[in-house]
């Protein structure tokens, strides 16, 4: 398995990551431990997980994802052989049993939550601890458009950083990043950490994959090649509708048709049903499954310091790890761009 140094940090991690939010939820514990043993046999040793987890986010499961990975790490001894990532929950009113309705990103936040985390999980330090989504007023999860009358109260990101500073130089934390951020939210960090003394940021782990290409053109490639912060690609299936198994059978099960009313319409928008079909027709022809090219693909692009996937059996995580041997010819890649340049960016 390949592996990626994170950043400007001595983070080497593989460049697949296993992503653990159907811990608790699609996946009980003993197949959670299945899927760890597995991953680490296949040379992945980078784990990512969040205080919120799994989805969809309940007060009856939050924190159980942690508290899974928790019992493998007590169980195996293995907490030295991966890199362990895990995120504090933004501000959120919809989940109010996350430290009470008016959770945020304040020192004191930072500090509960760091604990928790902490706990569940095992361990006694964290190798990546990251921002799960922005305090600030910012169009994410399907929104696209930045809205001046949506401007909210916000802690501000020095404030934030220098709770994080606080956890680092305790050794708790070893290094931080941001997820679901904008190219000016990684430049800010970045100021603000240089301004005052405080941690650069890493990793921004944000949405990417064939369908959701806006890193691109959003110039958060530019930003990020230039501060050394490197992609941590997530739903590089587009939440399974790039495995085409929706196209196939339209009640396939997965999380679109386990939890239909909690998604963004991106996943379902007629667009993204039409790209689908055209990628899963290009990998077909060439030998692959859609999933495997579309992983393939993500795996290779220069940018992406490790993708997050995820699955709910042994033989989606086999399938899934084994992409990453597939290098995948100019004419496939011409193929996808064209098809991209056909439907762009309908899952975004």
């Amino acid at each position: 398995m390949e592996r990626k140094q994170l950043g400007l940090t001595d983070l080497v991690v593989s460049k697949v990551c296993l992503g653990t939010m159907t811990f608790g939820e699609q996946n009980t514990e003993a197949e959670a431990h299945s899927q760890l043993d597995y991953a680490v046999e296949r040379g992945i040793n980078f784990i990512d997980t969040a205080e919120m987890y799994p989805v969809m986010a309940r007060a009856e499961t939050q924190g159980s994802t942690e508290r899974f990975i928790g019992s493998w790490l007590k169980k195996t001894g293995r907490r030295r052989d991966v890199i362990l990532a895990t995120k504090i929950a933004g501000p959120n009113v919809n989940m109010p049993w996350i430290r009470g309705a008016n959770h945020c990103l304040d020192a004191t936040n930072v500090r509960a939550a760091v604990e928790d985390s902490l706990r569940r999980l095992h361990t006694d330090y964290i190798d990546l601890y990251q921002i799960h989504w922005p305090s600030r007023n910012l169009p994410i999860f399907g929104a696209n458009s930045f809205n001046p009358q949506a401007e909210r109260p916000a802690v501000p990101i020095e404030e934030t950083l220098g709770a994080l500073s606080e956890m680092v130089q305790t050794g708790t934390i070893r290094y931080v990043g941001v997820s679901n951020e904008s190219a000016w939210g990684v430049c800010e960090y970045i100021k603000q950490a240089e301004m005052h003394g405080l941690p650069r940021i890493a990793t921004v782990q944000n949405l990417y994959n064939l369908t959701a290409r806006a890193f691109e053109t959003s110039l958060m490639d530019e930003a990020c090649y230039r501060e050394g912060v490197s992609l941590l690609a997530y739903s590089p299936l587009a939440f399974g509708q790039l495995t085409a198994k929706y196209l196939d059978n339209p009640q396939a099960r997965g999380r679109l048709t386990i939890f239909p009313q909690n998604w963004s319409p991106r996943y379902v928008r007629p667009s993204v049903l039409a790209a689908t079909a055209e990628y899963a027709a290009l990998a077909r022809e060439n030998g692959m499954s859609p999933a495997q090219m579309a992983l393939a693909w993500c795996y290779s692009r220069w940018f992406v310091g490790s993708t997050i996937i995820g699955a709910t059996n042994l033989e989606q995580l086999k399938e899934n790890i084994d992409a990453a041997d597939i290098a995948l010819s100019s004419e496939v890649m011409a193929g996808i761009d064209a098809i991209h340049a056909k439907y762009t960016n309908p899952g975004q």
